[in-house]
């Protein structure tokens, strides 16, 4: 939990920085390509081939391609449809798609418990940014859609991995982000814009910073913080990056929230969190210990 908290005060400054500086102004598919190639090279010392299987190593490479290649060039072309504020609110149905993705993925039967906590956050974030719509939001509202799912397929692939096929953490993000930077490379040949690169000395700077802490540290710690939690956790701390980012655009852009609606879906939030983790979570635990002594043989 640690860890998800971090990362969502690290990415809470990415969206804007991204909204404002470099959206409509550098190619993304650019902007992709440097961040993950400056993600890729954090991790590279510790890049590791031998002693592993072709197959794992090529299923964290594709869990990569589909968490950070796939879903950042999807969302750099949605902030050419949307503000700030409304691609926040575009990702609040990402805790869904994890606790539903990860029931899918694990042959489990969907859970109704960590579906409804994941929507009671889905709720809150959507009270806190539900104004001031454009009229591009079909365009974007899709385009943000397609980006959550691959970023929460990308999530609950990669714990499922660390479940079924565990390697130290910092060997398989050496692969995770080859996997990535690979979708980047193949994109940046297909669509890349040679003609709309960095030319100021800021964005640079901003995409150096994307490269190496948001997304070299940040996707780590998070990936990383997802192994450590459950599912329903997982897709719930999803969603606190919609409070944040809007108290960052606050701090730096004097860009005032609506109060109201602001306090109002971060306490749904956040009791979506508590919910989840008083009832749901214990009454699994006790189901399943149920089931385990029903199941032992009589002494």
């Amino acid at each position: 939990m640690p860890l998800l908290i971090i990362t969502t005060i690290l990415w809470a400054f990415s969206f804007s920085l991204i909204g404002v500086y470099l959206a409509g102004q550098v190619d993304s598919v650019f902007a992709v390509l440097v961040r993950l190639g400056l993600a890729a090279l954090v991790f590279l010392p510790f890049l590791r081939w031998k002693g592993h299987q072709l197959t794992t190593i090529l299923l964290y490479m594709a869990v990569g391609a589909m968490q950070l290649g796939i879903m950042y060039l999807i969302s750099f072309e949605a902030y050419l449809y949307l503000s700030v504020p409304e691609f926040l609110l575009f990702t609040v149905m990402t805790p869904l798609y994890v606790t539903l993705i990860y029931d899918l993925i694990s042959g489990r039967k969907i859970r109704i418990g960590y579906a409804l906590s994941a929507l009671l956050a889905v709720a809150g974030a959507a009270i806190i940014r539900y104004d001031h719509i454009s009229e591009h939001f079909i365009i974007g509202l899709l385009l943000v859609q397609a980006a959550n799912i691959c970023f929460a397929i990308g999530q609950v692939g990669y714990k499922r991995l660390m479940e079924t096929r565990p390697v130290p953490q910092h060997t398989a993000f050496s692969w995770f982000y080859i996997g990535a930077l690979m979708c980047a490379v193949v994109a940046w040949f297909l669509w890349g814009n040679p003609q709309k690169l960095p030319t100021t000395d800021l964005q640079w700077g901003i995409l150096v910073w994307l490269g190496i802490g948001a997304s070299g540290l940040g996707y780590f710690m998070w990936n990383y913080g997802a192994t450590q939690v459950d599912a329903g956790t997982l897709g719930i701390m999803n969603n606190f990056h919609v409070p944040a980012g809007l108290l960052v655009n606050l701090a730096i852009w004097q860009q005032q929230p609506h109060w109201p609606s602001f306090i109002l879906g971060a306490a749904v939030i956040m009791s979506s969190l508590w919910v989840h983790r008083r009832w749901v979570v214990p009454r699994r635990e006790q189901t399943a210990d149920d089931r385990t002594r029903a199941a032992a043989p009589n002494e």
